[in-house]
Order: structure tokens, then sequence, then C-alpha cells
């Protein structure tokens, strides 16, 4: 799979995991819009659905894992930021056939295309702490 193929696909799911969020509709629903919406040619439909349903499945657990070093309350985290550090977090933890170092500059790119002006600073500042405890070896 090309890697441009696996960035777009990470693209999407931090848009679904998004619009789960605020929208609190089935995933299985946003996943199939999101499909509908997108040129899957140029997509890894699998890592795509696979993030997805992980993220939605393990969110607590994700959560759990970032909050100790988070500088404020889960709660009040930006919901792009949320999105970027959920889908980062479960990379770590669960696709281990990703490397770390790529997980974690996925996630600062995608900070700076979608959130606010220095939140790539706060996703990378979080991951580099987490990596730890979500990827230890």
């Amino acid at each position: 799979m090309k890697p441009n193929a696996r960035r777009q696909s990470r693209s999407l799911a931090v848009q679904g995991i998004y619009s789960w969020h605020v929208s609190q509709n089935p995933i299985a629903d946003i996943e199939q819009q999101l499909l509908l919406e997108t040129n899957v040619k140029h997509l890894d439909v699998g890592y795509f659905q696979d993030v997805v349903r992980g993220v939605v499945k393990n969110y607590a657990t994700l959560d759990e894992a970032l909050k100790p070093y988070l500088d404020r309350p889960f709660d009040e985290i930006d919901f792009v930021e949320k999105a970027i550090l959920r889908v980062s977090a479960y990379e770590l933890k669960y696709r281990l056939d990703v490397p770390y170092k790529v997980i974690i500059n996925e996630a600062i790119e995608l900070a700076k295309a979608f959130a606010a002006d220095d939140s790539h600073k706060f996703v990378n500042g979080i991951l580099d702490k987490a990596v730890r405890v979500l990827r230890p070896s």
C-alpha cells in the first residue's frame, strides 16, 4: 500500500472520529457516508475502517492513556485535537506495523491541516510522552 493512501485514510479517520464525537451518530453511518463522499481509489479502506472502528471501540482506554500527559481536563480539549489524539493513540497501541515516529509525524501534519495554529505543538507534546505507555517496546 502506498504511504499516501495511508495518509488519506488517517485523515479521513480523523474526520470520522470528529463527526462521531460531535454528532453522536452511529460510527457505521458516518463511515459509510465518508466512503461514499471520498474517492476510495486513493485510500486504504481497510486501514481507515480498522482505525475508525478501533477508536470507537477503545476510546475510553485511549483517553485514559492520554490523560496523564494533558495540561487540562480531557473534556476541555478541542474536538479536532481530540480526534487526532485518539486516532494516533489507537495507532500507537494497536497498529504495531506502523513505526511510532510515522504516527507522531502524521498527527503533527493533521494538526497543522485541521486544528488551531499551535495545536501541532500540543499534539506532539502529548504523543511524545504517551508513546512510552502506548508502545513501550
